[in-house]
Order: structure tokens, then C-alpha cells, then sequence
């Protein structure tokens, strides 16, 4: 008796559901699995390692030309003096990440005992022909261009470890005294050579290198708190024996009671965030860069950030590093080899650490270190093993499970579509293997279904085909062959 009542009801109430919607619950179901399907693609490393790379560095480029031109102008007369210098960096880094990304997996393992050995000898000169800047002597002068060869210098510790390490591991001795010998040596040279051009910042970038590759080796709990409290009680000798980093240390607890002294660039660098608002005030109206905060172009540069863009701008760097760091544990996860995922793990924390500690001096977390965010600040000599890193990771992504088919599948890229338009790469504009198939198909007809060509040319087709099959058996030499045979067919009938 209540179906006639209830069926009009339950219509109704069905038509008010569909007109709402999902429900919320099922939605945010549905986008977290979509979400996870997106990360779980095979070339989802490749594309975040590029793409975060690429608008980090379009970001640092736009935001080191509002935040040096003033100072250039003062000093130079030209405005654009720091921003074309940077161009000029990435003009060459570009390139170098490109031909990283395309290197083998054996170049690098080679690669990290010269680099190891250039960098002892460029921080050896830095002690004796280095140019002292600021109480700090990290730079030698070449002419126009000034080197600092302590930033190459923690690529170096990334191969030059991750290989040690993972022959190691290859061999099947990884013991306490295997991970420090001659690891912790090597460390402890370039540690102490940094120092000696009174570079702190740099230094515990190293050490954040040294203790990822022992963490992702599997070093023993006991062992890795004993070196975390060394090096924590080596990082607080050094700073109390030097005045101008006590006084740092003093600046950063008591910011505002010093903010005429010591405090003076962590002061400014809270007040340019804090003017910022939500969305800044606007790309190049910033204020504090008019000879307020100190080095604004390289290690406050972030604080310029956050006064133009406001606090959205410095969510989305935030959120670009964390994309990035993804990325690269990622890489490592997904890895078998060990060079692979110590060097993978080596290089995520080097930029994501060096990155956390240039953010967190700005908005008063840690003390200043006076290291660059990396990709943003100014400097080519950071910003160029940073790249070439970031290539290396690229060439892992492209190794990861299921990757080189997928790059495969997507066919030619713009590069090389652009060439066979040129009429500079013959191959470059075939079509893929898929699309193949019917000309393949064609090309594998008797001589009498074909029409149009005459006896000799179907003989000496057909006796090509058959050579070719005989001779190339599997893979893409045997695709390219059967298409130069369809191209042969091609001509004849024409």
C-alpha cells in the first residue's frame, strides 16, 4: 500500500541527490586515486624532475633581475649587469643538464674520482690565490668571472661516494669500518679545506651529503647518532671561535633587539616577507631591495620573492622544492642499483636540504648560513653542478621501470621533428612501429598482389626483404629495415 507513495518520493529524492552532486567523501576518493594513479605513471620522476627544474630556474632568472638592479645600477651603471651574467650561466648550464640527461649510468661512477680530485685542488688554491670577500675567501678570479670551487665540490662527494658506497655494497661488506674507510677521510679533508675559507654554509651542505649516503646505505643507529653528534659539536666549535658567527647566532636568537648589528639582514628580510601579503606587491615594486636587505640577489633573494609575490609566490617555490625532492626519492626508490638510488638520495638532499636552510635563515628558522636557494639565487658556480645534478637525475627517471617504453612510445620529439622538417634527420619524422604495420603488411605481400612496379624491382624487393629479415631478427633494426624497404616500394611505383 505505500509503493504508489513512496515510489514518487524516492524519485524525487534520487533527482535532489544527482542534482547535488557526489557526495564529498566519494569525491575526495576519487581524486586521491586519481591522484595516485598520475604519480604511479612511469615517466611521472621525469616530468616532475624537468618541469620543477625548468620554472624554478624561469622564477630565479625574472626574480635576480628585480632583486640585483638596483644594486647593479649603483655599482656598474647598467641595470641588467647581474641578470645577464646569470643568462649567461644557465645559457651554459642548459646544455650541460641536456648532455647529462643523455649520459650512461657508467660515466658518473667514472666520473666522481677526477672530479673528486679537482675539487681538493681548487679549494687548495682558494687558500692561497682565493680573493677574501666579506671575511670569507671562497672565490678565485678569472678575468671577468670569479670561480667557487667548494659548489662543484659537493657533486664530487655525491659520485665519488655513491660509488665507494655501492661497491661496497656490491661486494658485500658493508661494516661500520667499510662506510668510514676512506669515506669519512675524504669527507673530513673537504670539510676542513671549506673551513679554511671560513665557509660554514657550505660545509653543512657537505655533511647533509655525507649522512644521506650513510643513512640509504643502511649505516647502524648507533653509528650514524655518534658521527650526527660529532659533526654537531664540530658545527658548534666553529661557530664559537669565529666572532662574526657568534654574532650571527646572536642576531638570529635576539633578531629585533639587534636588528641595527647583528640582526640587521635577518631583520630586513622579515619585514620585506611581511610587507608581501598574500599576493606582493607586484613583480619589480618591491622595496626593501633599494639597499635595505644585504645581498638581496643571491642569499635573500627569497625574501624579495615573498615582498612581490607575497605569500602565494612563496608557496609555490615551496611547493616546486617539495615536487622536486619527490622526485628524486622516487628515483631512488624505484631503483635496483645502488650507485643509482645512494647518488639519487645523495643529490635530493643536497637541494632540498641546501634549500630548507636558505628558506628557513630568511624567515628566521635557522641562523644565516649564507648558501643560495638553489636554481633562484644568483651564481654560476652554484648554479652549474646543480644542473648538471639535476640532468643526472633526469638520466636515472629515464631508466626507471617501465620509462624508456614509454619515452619510446611517445615517438620523436620536438627536436628531432624539427630536423626532419629541415630535411636534417631522415628518421626523425617516421611514424611509430603501430602505425607501420599496414606499409609492413604491404611490403610483406607476394610480388603478384602488388600493383604498379615492375618484375625486376618486385625481385630485387623481395630478395631485400628477405635478406633483411635473415639478418636483422628483433627490435628497432628490424622495424627501420622493413621501412626502408616500404620506402624503396614507395619510389618504385612513383
Amino acid at each position: 500500500m505505500t509503493g504508489p507513495a513512496t515510489g514518487p518520493a524516492h524519485a524525487a529524492t534520487a533527482r535532489k541527490a544527482e542534482r547535488q552532486g557526489p557526495e564529498p567523501v566519494g569525491w575526495a576518493a576519487a581524486q586521491l586515486a586519481a591522484l595516485r594513479e598520475l604519480l604511479a605513471r612511469p615517466l611521472t620522476s621525469y616530468h616532475l624532475v624537468l618541469g620543477c627544474s625548468a620554472l624554478l630556474l624561469a622564477l630565479g632568472l625574472m626574480m635576480v633581475l628585480s632583486a640585483s638592479s638596483i644594486a647593479a645600477l649603483q655599482e656598474t651603471g647598467d641595470p641588467f649587469y647581474w641578470f645577464l651574467k646569470q643568462v649567461t650561466s644557465v645559457a651554459i648550464g642548459l646544455p650541460l643538464m641536456w648532455v647529462c640527461s643523455r649520459l650512461p649510468q657508467r660515466f658518473f661512477r667514472l666520473a666522481g674520482y677526477p672530479m673528486m680530485g679537482l675539487a681538493i685542488l681548487g679549494l687548495l688554491m682558494v687558500i692561497f690565490l682565493g680573493q677574501e670577500v666579506l671575511g670569507a675567501q671562497r672565490w678565485i678570479v678569472i678575468g671577468p668571472f670569479s670561480v667557487q670551487p667548494s659548489e662543484p665540490a659537493k657533486l664530487a662527494l655525491v659520485l665519488w661516494g655513491a660509488d665507494l658506497l655501492a661497491t661496497r655494497a656490491r661486494a658485500g661488506r658493508i661494516e661500520w669500518r667499510q662506510l668510514l674507510i676512506p669515506l669519512m677521510p675524504g669527507v673530513a679533508l673537504l670539510a676542513v679545506l671549506v673551513m679554511l675559507g671560513r665557509d660554514l654554509g657550505t660545509t653543512l651542505v657537505l655533511m647533509m651529503i655525507f649522512l644521506a649516503l650513510l643513512w640509504v646505505v643502511g649505516a647502524p643507529v648507533r653509528l650514524f647518532g655518534g658521527i650526527l653528534a660529532l659533526l654537531v659539536l664540530a658545527t658548534a666549535t666553529m661557530i664559537i671561535v669565529e666572532p662574526y658567527r657568534l654574532g650571527r647566532l646572536t642576531g638570529f636568537m635576539h633578531v629585533w633587539e639587534t636588528a641595527q648589528n647583528e640582526g640587521f639582514q635577518s631583520a630586513q628580510g622579515l619585514m620585506a616577507i611581511g610587507s608581501g601579503g598574500w599576493f606582493g606587491l607586484g613583480l619589480g615594486a618591491g622595496r626593501q631591495k633599494w639597499n635595505y636587505v644585504p645581498h638581496a640577489e643571491s642569499d635573500f633573494i627569497f625574501s624579495i620573492l615573498g615582498e612581490e609575490l607575497g605569500l602565494m609566490g612563496t608557496l609555490v617555490v615551496v611547493a616546486l622544492f617539495g615536487l622536486l625532492g619527490y622526485a628524486g626519492l622516487r628515483i631512488a626508490i624505484r631503483t635496483k642499483d645502488p650507485f643509482v638510488r645512494l647518488s639519487a638520495a645523495a643529490v635530493t638532499a643536497w637541494i632540498a636540504g641546501q634549500a630548507v636552510v636558505n628558506i628557513g635563515a630568511v624567515i628566521g628558522v635557522f641562523p644565516v648560513t649564507g648558501i643560495p636557494l638553489p636554481l633562484v639565487s644568483y651564481g654560476g658556480s652554484a648554479l652549474l653542478p646543480t644542473l648538471a645534478a639535476l640532468g643526472m637525475l633526469v638520466s636515472y627517471a629515464k631508466q626507471e621501470p617501465g620509462a624508456a617504453e614509454a619515452l619510446a612510445a611517445r615517438g620523436p620529439g620536438p627536436a628531432a621533428r624539427a630536423l626532419s622538417w629541415l630535411g636534417l634527420n631522415g628518421r626523425a619524422g617516421r611514424r611509430p612501429a603501430a602505425s607501420r604495420a599496414p606499409a609492413r603488411q604491404q611490403a610483406a605481400r607476394p610480388p603478384t598482389a602488388r600493383r604498379g612496379t615492375t618484375g625486376n624491382a618486385r625481385g630485387s624487393i623481395r630478395e631485400k626483404i628477405r635478406e633483411d629479415v635473415r639478418e636483422n631478427i628483433r627490435g628497432d633494426v628490424r622495424e627501420n629495415i622493413r621501412e626502408d624497404v616500404r620506402e624503396d616500394v614507395r619510389e618504385d611505383r612513383e
